[in-house]
């Protein structure tokens, strides 16, 4: 019998205009998993993490990461799971897919490391589908690798990770307001504009260009979205007064994280995303919304071991 703890951190999706190819690792918040192996062949998973999870094991994300993990190197054994923290579900910062990384990398560590980094994310993203009905690596990739990452292509998956510059903060906030991720994707238009996608391809670029130049001000202007953030502001009360307050206050940048309800603000200095948190409680207090807020630096460490039994 082996066991192993793993942590996976909490992550953003999109980044604003990378609609299913940008996100970025977040500091501190996050999923903790223990996996035991054995002999045998089943699953079963245990939450003891306080947060409402399916009691049918084919409704939680982890199932379909073990088994695909298991069906890729051709191999049975007894998994128990034990979900001993928890993302609450539909925060908007990488809930399903934190659990997913962290069943995948804990898989990879416990069969000796068989599969490459593109193989575990491909993993992780079997979770991603359940969720959300979709194959995406937006928030699975950087919750796995950490930093911020471009999923250049999926067919084949094609990752790049991109710098970070070093002094990154996000202020999030996740309103509780309960948006699927289904759901933020079904209200989204089956065709874009072709003005809209030249803006939005613009936007991509420049948004590359300004983190591998280090230019802070070209990757606030890159971080707007004409694609999905028109629909799905809409969740959100006083959306566009609150970007007005966090722009005024200093944010490079404020975003829908994923499919929401959660929004952050990217800032350049820790006392800008202090402020901007504190904007963003005073916003949803007004409106009797109750919220948690979350003032964390951009990570460069993705999912981790933080302990082995064997």
């Amino acid at each position: 019998m082996k066991k192993v703890r793993v942590f996976a951190p909490a992550s953003i999706a999109n980044m604003g205009c990378g609609f299913d190819v940008i996100g970025l690792a977040l500091d501190e918040v996050g999923d903790v998993l223990e996996i035991t192996m054995s002999e045998g062949d089943g699953l079963t998973i245990n939450n003891v993490s306080g947060v409402p999870m399916p009691e049918d094991i084919n409704g939680n994300v982890i199932t379909p990461v073990v088994r695909s993990f298991l069906q890729k190197i051709g191999q049975k054994a007894q998994i128990d799971v034990t979900i001993c923290e928890k993302i609450y579900p539909g925060s908007g910062i990488g809930s399903s897919a934190a659990s997913s990384a962290a069943a995948a990398y804990g898989m990879n560590e416990l069969f000796g490391c068989p599969l490459s980094d593109e193989e575990v994310v491909m993993c992780a993203m079997e979770g991603e589908n359940l969720a959300s009905g979709g194959y995406h690596a937006d928030n699975a990739a950087p919750a796995l690798l950490g930093g911020i990452v471009l999923i250049r292509g999926y067919e084949p998956l094609d990752i790049i990770q991109l710098p970070v510059p070093g002094n990154f903060y996000c202020s999030v906030v996740h309103p509780h307001i309960c948006v699927s991720t289904k759901e933020a994707r079904e209200i989204l238009p089956k065709s874009v504009p072709m003005h809209n996608a030249v803006r939005q391809w613009g936007n991509v670029g420049g948004l590359i260009a300004g983190l591998y130049s280090g230019n802070i001000g070209l990757i606030g202007r890159s971080m707007k979205d004409v694609v999905a953030e028109p629909y799905r502001k809409s969740f959100i009360p006083g959306f566009d007064e609150l970007r007005e307050k966090i722009l005024e206050a200093g944010a490079l940048a404020m975003n829908i994280s994923g499919s929401g309800p959660s929004t952050f603000a990217l800032c350049d200095h820790r006392d800008k995303a202090e402020r901007a948190g504190k904007i963003m409680q005073s916003h949803f207090d007004a409106l009797g919304i109750d919220c948690e807020v979350y003032v964390v630096k951009v990570s460069n460490k993705g999912t981790k071991l933080t302990g082995v039994t064997i």
